[in-house]
């Protein structure tokens, strides 16, 4: 039994899980530690969960399809 519809349906949920894992890598990562300014480490943060938000959507719109 296939899951995946064909090969670019599997590489679709790849690269949104790759996307998401990085923007948690990003925050457990704590970059902001690195930075003075209150605005940049609110840039850092959104960021991170942008990229993680966007990797799941992309994997699920993907999939869904």
């Amino acid at each position: 039994m296939n899951v995946f519809a064909d090969d670019l349906d599997a590489f679709g949920v790849l690269v949104g899980a790759f996307l998401a894992l990085v923007g948690l890598g990003t925050l457990v990562g704590m970059p902001w530690q690195y930075s003075d300014g209150g605005l940049v480490t609110v840039f850092q943060i959104l960021g991170g969960v942008s990229a993680v938000v966007i990797g799941v959507g992309l994997a699920w719109l993907v999939h869904t399809q």
